[in-house]
């Protein structure tokens, strides 16, 4: 069976600096682009069984991500599912189980969009994946901190977790309170083991189009 896991390595890299260079040149490197600021181009209302949180989603910036996301709305596939990995001051993760931890399988891998550069900063959407960097389907996580270790620019990888959406309501009274719950071991039906899984079911019980704010 399929898992998409958020996986994370922890570590220091150590890096060649280079010599003096006698060939002269002070030529000044140049910048790089700045990452694009996260659109709202399409709104959900997630309802939970803890509350309702409103997302903003970027098909602009991270048209493949985000219109993966829209599909799966569109399907109504997250109607039910849990909050299956929670780790405090880190992440939520969910879409991929329901309750017991029934897998519920998704569409084929996208690519991962992280070279956009948006951060992985607190209250942002990214897409859950395997070690693999195109791997994500349907599985994605709530960034409970500014957790820029896994922006590509930063990521161990190389590579990152593609950011393509924010929490603009419910991140005080829904996601923070996700982040504190009770959490342990659990198993499912195969009797494989998941570590961190809420004591206490959070499902998502719809995900449904709503207006976004004006600026």
């Amino acid at each position: 069976m399929k898992k998409l896991i958020l996986s994370l390595v922890f570590g220091s890299t150590l890096v060649a600096c280079g010599g003096g260079s006698d060939s002269g040149d002070t030529s000044v490197p140049p910048s790089p682009e700045p990452a694009p600021e996260l659109a709202a181009d399409v709104c959900y209302l997630m309802d939970t069984n803890m509350g309702e949180v409103k997302l903003a989603i970027d098909l602009t910036n991270t048209p493949v991500t985000g219109n993966n996301f829209k599909q799966y709305v569109d399907e109504g596939f997250y109607d039910g599912v849990i909050f299956h990995r929670v780790i405090t001051q880190f992440m939520a993760q969910t879409g991929g189980f329901t309750p017991g931890l029934i897998y519920k399988e998704g569409r084929d891998p996208i690519v991962n969009e992280s070279d956009v550069g948006i951060s992985n900063a607190r209250g942002t959407l990214a897409m859950a994946r395997t070690s693999a960097p195109n791997s994500a389907t349907s599985q994605f996580f709530i960034n409970a901190v500014d957790n820029t270790f896994l922006d590509k620019e930063h990521a161990q990888d190389g590579v990152g977790y593609a950011v393509f959406g924010k929490v603009i309501e419910g991140l005080e009274d829904v996601i923070d309170q996700i982040d504190i719950v009770q959490t342990g071991i659990a198993k499912d039906p195969d009797g494989n083991s998941f570590s961190d899984v809420p004591v206490e079911d959070i499902v998502i019980n719809s995900i449904s189009e709503t207006v976004c704010p004006t600026r």
